[in-house]
């Protein structure tokens, strides 16, 4: 059986709702039960679709909220923020700063944060105000994480 090129509202379900799931149009156009890239974004293309690509767009923005509250569950995990240090004869000395997954967390915060203020920007998008400076959302999240990360023991 080949992929599927006949567009159908169940196909085109199953696809906005994969997107909704924080999955890339990319990867759900891998699997051999799905059209190609190239004939989704036909579809997103043809003005008889409309519907569709409404449903497409609401998929995409729930999309970028997932990833916002992804955002929140990344910074408040500090479950591996901090390692056992232990000597040359493998006893435990005490704790040190977890660097790598730090960083890790601060990687994965920021693509989330980019890929949202572009599928939406007049949510997640920094908005520049006159004698304010920049402002919104994600920016002030971005505030409070690094807030937090300031107040770890060991300068954190």
């Amino acid at each position: 059986m080949g992929r599927p090129s006949k567009f159908s509202q169940a196909l085109a379900e199953r696809i906005c709702a994969r997107i909704a799931d924080r999955e890339s149009l990319r990867s759900i156009c891998r699997d051999e039960d799905m059209p190609s890239k190239s004939t989704v974004l036909s579809w997103l293309a043809d003005e008889d679709k409309a519907a569709f690509r409404a449903r497409y767009a609401l998929a995409r923005e729930i999309m970028a909220d997932s990833f916002v509250d992804e955002m929140v569950e990344i910074a408040d995990n500090s479950s591996d923020d901090w390692i056992e240090k232990k000597n040359a004869s493998g006893e435990t000395t005490g704790w040190q700063e977890n660097g790598e997954a730090i960083r890790r967390s601060q990687l994965r915060i920021a693509t989330r944060q980019w890929v949202a203020e572009r599928l939406r920007p007049k949510k997640y998008g920094a908005k520049v105000e006159p004698d304010h400076g920049v402002t919104g959302e994600v920016s002030q999240l971005m505030e409070a994480v690094n807030g937090k990360t300031r107040g770890l023991p060991n300068g954190g």
